[in-house]
């Protein structure tokens, strides 16, 4: 019989920390009028991007949210 532990198959591995983009400071105004702003954080099919993937907070993520669907409605975004 094999031991794996001496391997490695099976045991923990090492990974370092998840590494996050930061792309927006604590201090940044979300407006639904800047379309240069909000296209950073919508893919080519026009879907909006997760919080996991753009490195929001929640509650910046709801601004971004809130300034896309805005712009949407005035034809800024498709």
């Amino acid at each position: 019989m094999r031991e794996f532990d001496d391997r490695g198959f099976g045991g923990e591995r090492e990974r370092g920390p998840r590494r996050r983009p930061k792309s927006l400071p604590a201090d940044q105004v979300v407006d639904y009028k800047d379309a240069e702003f909000l296209k950073k954080f919508v893919t080519e099919q026009g879907r909006m991007q997760p919080r996991r993937i753009t490195g929001a907070n929640a509650m910046q993520q709801r601004q971004i949210k809130r300034a896309i669907r805005r712009a949407r409605v005035i034809g800024l975004l498709p």
